[in-house]
């Protein structure tokens, strides 16, 4: 009805954070349970498919890329490098630098890895047409894109 005052959110039932956030829960069990063989969780998949498309690229340039905070970054790519699918090299200009490489192990676990995660995108969207699909990807790239500068870590690549 035109015109027509909205009612407030006044139960967490109505609001879009709380399934959100759900989502994220559940996003996560999935991948988690697809991919429980390689023992790799969803950030340390982003850091390695960051790497994969960037290879050379420093640590913060990467985590501006996924938008993980350069702090975060510096843990999960230690976890990395101790399991051996990353190698961390510095710069002669900068020593401080570290840039990533995929190793052949690494590369490796990513072309194993490929089918699973896949398997747990398709769970995720799999209560939704194709046309949903779509428009549910449309739309939460538009909330992410348009909300990026409110997070913590902004994504560069958004």
């Amino acid at each position: 009805m035109p015109g027509a005052k909205e009612r407030p959110l006044e139960g967490f039932h109505d609001m879009p954070g709380h399934y959100i956030r759900r989502l994220q829960q559940i996003a996560v069990a999935v991948f988690l349970q697809e991919l429980e063989s390689v023992g790799v969780t969803p950030i340390q998949y982003a850091v390695l498919q960051a790497v994969r498309e960037a290879p050379g690229s420093d640590q913060r340039s990467l985590a501006g890329m996924i938008g993980l905070d350069t702090s975060t970054m510096v843990g999960v790519v230690e976890r990395l490098e101790s399991r051996g699918l990353v190698h961390r090299g510095s710069t002669r200009a900068d020593r401080r630098v570290r840039l990533l490489t995929l190793t052949e192990e690494g590369q490796s676990v990513m072309a194993k890895m490929q089918p699973m995660v896949n398997r747990a995108q398709e769970k995720i969207l799999a209560p939704l047409s194709k046309t949903d699909r779509k428009e549910f990807m449309r739309m939460i790239k538009v909330l992410v894109s348009t909300n990026n500068d409110l997070s913590r870590a902004p994504s560069e690549g958004v």
